[in-house]
C-alpha cells in the first residue's frame, strides 16, 4: 500500500541529474528513511542520465512510499531505444546485464545489484525504468547503540541539560522557539519569531570561503558546532544539528537541536569503530578523513578534522593551525570546545607556539598547570593534558593539530604515534585544498580589482568616486568604510563619506565618527591598526548603547596614495568579536591604491572643471541692462557636455545715456583658442564703443585686433548695431552684419523681411570696408538675430535656413520678446529628433505698443 508519494519532472539538460538526485534525497529524508537514501540516488543519478542525455528527452521521476519498500520510477519518452541486447553474452550472474564500464544498460546493471526487484514497462509513448528498495527491519525507539561507556568517561553537565528547538522556513527565518532555547540564549520568542536565523547565528565560516549559514541551511543534514548571540551582544558555543524536513503540504523548513558546547554528547552522531578498541579494524589508526573531501572548501575539512580528532581521542577540545606562506606565523583556523573557536583568527609566531617543545615533532605536555603552554588559542581555557602533532607535507611544515582535555596526564606517545600517523594522511588532502582555495582568492582578488578599476575609471565625478570606494569595500573587506580626505595646506583630514552594510547604522556610525578625531596621515604605504573610534565609544559611554551594540571590531586605516602625496585615508572596520584577515588587508592595500589614484584624478577634474566653468561664465555678460521702451530677450545655449560657453557669444550693454550697444557673434572652431577670441571681441567692443566710435569704425578696429593675436586668431562673424529709443515710441537702429546671418525684421502685419545686407567677416582681411545700415522699429515690431546653429539646423538633407525661420518668425505677430526667443527655440529643438549639435544663441529685440514709462 503506498502511503506517501513524491514527483517532478526534469527537462533534457546536463544540470537534471543533479536536481534529481537532490529531489529524490529531499524526498526520502523527509519520509524518515535515511538507510536508502544512497542507494537510491546512485540508481536515480543513472537512470535520470540515460533519459536526458542519451535519450534525450524529459525525465519524470516518482517516489513511492510503500509499507516495507520505497518505489522508484524513471520514465522516458523514448520508447524505441530497447534494452541492451543479451544475445552471445554468456549467461552468469555477474556479466549476463551489460558491460559495466560501458555506457548502455549500466543503470540497468546498478537496479539488478542494488535494488530488491526491479523492471522495465513500456507504453504509448514512454518507457518506466522501475526500481524496489527494502527498508531495513528496526527495533522501535532505537536508531543508535553504543558499547557501555564507564561512569567516569560519561560526559558531564553543570546542571539540567536543555535542548533548544528552532524551526525556520525556507528563507532562514524562525518559526519556531522552544522554552528551552529561551533559557539557554536569553531570547524571548516573540523577539525572535520572524526574524533572519542570520541574526542570531555567529556562524563559524569566512566569508568567501567555505560553506556559508545559507548553503548550510539546504543540506539535508548538517552536524557541528557554531556560536549563537544572546541580546547582550555574548556569543555562546553550541553544538547543533539540522535536518531538512517538509510538511504535509510539501513545504520545506530547516529543523535544529541545540545544545550547548559541553553537552554536545546529546546530539552527536557516534562513531561507527571506537580506536583502539579489539574489534577495531583499523588496528588502532586514528581516520581524520570520515567521508569525502571537498576540495573547493577549507574550512568546513579542517573543521571537521578537529571535531573528528577530539571525538576519536575523546578530547575536550581541539584546534588546528596553519602556516603563513613564509613559515614564520602559525594562524588559528578551527577549533572546537574553546570559546575563542575560529571566528577570531589569531596570528603568532612559529617557535612561540610551544614553549618546551618544537613546533615541528610531536609534543605530549601532561599537565599545563604545571608546565603551561604558550599557545594563545588555549589561554584561560582550563586545559590540563596537551597533545600537538606538526603537519608536513615533504618535509615541509604547513600547520600543527592539538587536542586537549581539563583532566591531566591522559596522553601518552602511543596516543601522539596514533594522532601522527592520522595527521600525516589528512596534512596533503589540507594542503591541496589550501592550494585551491588560495588560487581561487588570487582568481577571485584579481576579478574584484579589475571590476574595481574599471567602475572606478568610469566616472570624473568627486562625490561619485568617493561612494564607489565605499560601496566595493562594504561587505567584500569590512562590514563598514569611512573614507577621509586631507585639506590643503595641511589641513587635518575631514570625513567625507561613511558606509556601513546595515543602512540603519550608517546615522550611528558616522556620529560616533565625528567625535573621534581623524587618524594622522602616517606613512604614505601599508595598513594600520585604528583603536581610536572604540576608545571615543568608551570614553563617551556609548559601549552599552543599542545603536552601537556588536558595532566596532577591529578598524585599520590604509593611505590613499596618488602621486606619492597622501591625499586621505580608507578606513575599514568589523563587527564586534571578528578580526581581519591577511588576505583581506592585502586585498584592502591594492584596492586602496587604485581608489586613491581615481580619487585624485576626481579632485583634479572638479578643479578644472570649476575653473573652467568660471572662465567660460566670464565670457557672457553678467546681466542683461534695462532699456526703457525696448524689449530684449536672449535664448543661449552650448554644445557639448560641461560648457557654458561656445563659439557662440552675445552681449548688450549701454554705450552713453539712452544709446546701447548689442552685438550677436560666432568665432570659428571650439576650445580655449576660440575663447579667447569671444573675451577679445566682447571686451574690444564695450571699449571701442564707449570712446564714441560708430559702428563701422568700431568693427574695424577689432578686425585689427583679432588680426594681431596671429596664429591664435580665429575668423569672426558678427552682427553689431547701435540702438536709441526714440520719444514717439519708435527705436532708431545702427547695424553691421559682418559675414553673419542676416536679422529678421517682424512687422506688425505678419510681413518678415531681411533688416541688412551682408558684409565681411573679421580676421580674414586688413583693409574693410564696412558701411551702417539704420531702419527704424515701429511700435510692435520685432528684431530677430540669431548665430547659424539655429539656420543650418538639419535633419538628414533638410534645413531649417532662412526660410524656415522666416516662416517661424511669420505666426509671432503679438508676442512679446521672450516669446518670440521660445517660440524660435522650440522650432529648432522640434525639426529634427536628435539634440543639437552646434552653439546656438537667439537675440530679440521688440518694441511694444505702448512705450513704457
Amino acid at each position: 500500500m503506498v502511503t506517501a508519494r513524491a514527483a517532478a519532472t526534469f527537462e533534457p539538460v546536463g544540470r537534471s541529474a543533479g536536481a534529481a538526485r537532490g529531489f529524490v534525497r529531499d524526498a526520502l529524508l523527509g519520509w524518515g528513511l535515511p538507510e536508502v537514501v544512497d542507494d537510491a540516488v546512485v540508481l536515480v543519478s543513472e537512470l535520470v542520465t540515460n533519459a536526458v542525455v542519451h535519450a534525450g528527452t524529459a525525465a519524470e521521476v516518482c517516489c513511492l512510499r510503500e509499507d516495507a519498500s520505497v518505489r522508484i520510477e524513471v520514465t522516458d519518452h523514448h520508447p524505441e531505444r530497447g534494452l541492451p541486447s543479451f544475445a552471445d553474452v554468456p549467461v552468469t550472474a555477474s556479466d549476463r546485464y551489460a558491460d559495466p564500464d560501458g555506457e548502455g544498460g549500466r543503470g540497468l546493471l546498478m537496479c539488478s545489484a542494488l535494488a530488491e526487484r526491479w523492471g522495465v514497462e513500456y507504453a504509448a509513448g514512454c518507457k518506466t525504468v522501475w526500481f524496489r528498495l527494502a527498508l531495513p527491519d528496526q527495533v522501535a525507539g532505537t536508531r543508535y547503540a553504543v558499547p557501555a561507556t564507564p561512569g567516569s568517561e560519561l560526559p558531564s553537565s553543570p546542571g539540567p541539560v536543555h535542548v533548544a528547538v528552532v524551526q525556520l522556513d525556507d528563507d532562514g527565518c524562525v518559526l519556531a522557539w522552544n522554552p528551552d532555547a529561551e533559557a539557554l540564549f536569553e531570547h524571548p520568542a516573540d523577539t525572535v519569531l520572524g526574524r533572519p536565523w542570520a541574526d542570531l547565528a555567529a556562524w563559524p565560516q569566512s566569508p568567501g570561503i567555505g560553506l556559508g549559514l545559507a548553503e548550510t541551511l539546504r543540506l539535508a543534514r548538517w552536524e557541528g558546532s557554531f556560536g549563537l548571540r544572546c541580546p547582550d551582544d555574548r556569543i555562546v558555543d553550541v553544538y547543533g544539528l539540522q535536518v531538512r524536513v517538509r510538511d504535509t503540504e510539501g513545504v520545506p523548513s530547516t529543523l535544529c537541536l541545540l545544545v550547548l558546547e559541553p553537552d554536545r554528547a546529546v546530539l552527536r552522531s557516534p562513531a561507527r569503530a571506537l580506536p583502539g578498541d579489539k574489534n577495531d579494524p583499523t588496528g588502532g589508526r586514528l581516520d581524520l578523513l570520515a567521508g569525502p573531501v571537498v576540495a573547493e572548501d577549507l574550512d568546513t575539512l579542517l573543521q571537521r578534522t578537529v571535531e573528528r580528532a577530539r571525538d576519536l581521542l575523546d578530547a575536550d577540545a581541539a584546534y588546528l593551525l596553519l602556516t603563513s606562506d613564509d613559515e614564520t606565523e602559525f594562524e588559528v583556523r578551527a577549533a572546537a570546545g574553546l570559546t575563542i573557536g575560529h571566528r577570531r583568527p589569531i596570528r603568532f609566531p612559529v617557535e612561540s607556539g610551544t614553549r618546551y617543545d618544537s613546533a615541528r615533532l610531536p609534543s605530549v605536555h601532561e599537565d599545563l598547570s604545571t608546565r603551561p603552554t604558550a599557545l594563545p588559542v588555549l589561554a584561560g581555557s582550563g586545559m590540563r593534558s596537551l597533545l600537538t602533532v606538526p603537519l608536513k607535507v615533504e618535509g615541509r611544515l604547513i600547520g600543527s593539530l592539538g587536542i586537549a582535555t581539563t583532566a591531566p596526564g591522559r596522553y601518552d606517545n602511543e596516543d601522539a604515534l596514533r594522532l601522527q600517523f592520522a595527521a600525516d594522511r589528512v596534512a596533503l588532502a589540507v594542503e591541496s585544498t589550501r592550494l585551491t582555495e588560495l588560487e581561487r582568492l588570487r582568481r577571485g582578488s584579481l576579478s574584484f580589482l579589475v571590476e574595481a578599476s574599471d567602475l572606478l575609471a568610469g566616472t570624473l565625478e568627486h562625490e561619485q568616486t568617493l561612494a564607489l570606494m565605499a560601496q566595493m569595500a562594504v561587505p567584500t573587506l569590512a562590514a563598514w568604510c569611512a573614507v577621509y580626505t586631507n585639506g590643503d595646506h595641511g589641513a587635518p583630514a575631514s570625513l567625507a563619506f561613511v558606509l556601513h552594510e546595515d543602512e540603519d547604522r550608517i546615522d550611528p556610525l558616522r556620529a560616533l565618527l565625528d567625535k573621534t578625531p581623524a587618524p594622522d596621515s602616517g606613512p604614505t604605504h601599508g595598513v594600520r591598526f585604528w583603536p581610536a573610534p572604540v576608545e571615543t565609544a568608551r570614553a563617551s559611554g556609548l559601549t552599552d548603547h543599542p545603536e552601537l551594540s556588536g558595532l566596532l571590531g577591529e578598524t585599520v586605516v590604509l593611505p590613499l596614495t596618488a602621486r606619492n602625496r597622501v591625499i586621505g585615508l580608507l578606513a575599514l572596520g568589523t563587527p564586534a568579536g571578528v578580526r581581519f584577515r591577511q588576505e583581506i588587508l592585502e586585498l584592502a592595500e591594492d584596492l586602496s591604491r587604485r581608489a586613491a589614484l581615481a580619487l585624485d584624478n576626481s579632485r583634479l577634474y572638479s578643479e578644472r572643471t570649476a575653473t573652467s566653468q568660471a572662465l567660460q561664465r566670464s565670457l557672457l555678460p553678467p546681466e542683461l541692462p534695462e532699456i526703457p521702451g525696448v524689449e530684449v530677450d536672449v535664448y543661449y545655449q552650448a554644445a557639448g557636455e560641461g560648457n557654458e560657453v561656445g563659439g557662440d557669444f552675445y552681449d548688450l550693454f549701454t554705450i552713453r545715456e539712452g544709446t546701447y550697444g548689442f552685438a550677436i557673434g560666432d568665432v570659428c572652431g571650439t576650445g580655449p583658442e576660440a575663447a579667447s577670441v569671444t573675451g577679445l571681441a566682447r571686451h574690444s567692443l564695450r571699449l571701442l564703443a564707449r570712446e564714441g566710435l560708430d559702428a563701422p569704425q568700431v568693427l574695424s578696429r577689432l578686425n585689427a585686433a583679432i588680426l594681431d593675436e596671429g596664429s591664435r586668431s580665429r575668423f569672426l562673424t558678427l552682427l553689431y548695431g547701435e540702438l536709441t529709443p526714440r520719444p514717439d515710441g519708435s527705436t532708431e537702429l545702427s547695424l553691421v552684419c559682418a559675414g553673419h546671418p542676416l536679422p529678421l525684421r517682424l512687422r506688425t502685419d505678419g510681413r518678415v523681411d531681411r533688416a541688412a545686407t551682408p558684409q565681411p567677416l573679421l580676421g580674414v582681411m586688413d583693409e574693410l570696408e564696412l558701411t551702417a545700415e539704420h531702419l527704424v522699429l515701429a511700435p510692435g515690431e520685432v528684431l530677430l538675430c540669431v548665430t547659424d546653429g539655429v539656420t543650418e539646423r538639419r535633419e538628414g538633407r533638410r534645413m531649417l535656413g532662412d526660410d524656415g525661420l522666416a516662416e517661424v518668425l511669420t505666426g509671432c505677430t503679438g508676442l512679446t520678446a521672450g516669446a518670440v526667443a521660445l517660440r524660435v527655440q522650440r522650432a529648432v529643438e522640434r525639426f529634427a529628433p536628435e539634440p543639437p549639435s552646434d552653439d546656438m544663441a537667439i537675440l530679440t529685440l521688440r518694441v511694444p505698443n505702448q512705450r513704457v514709462g
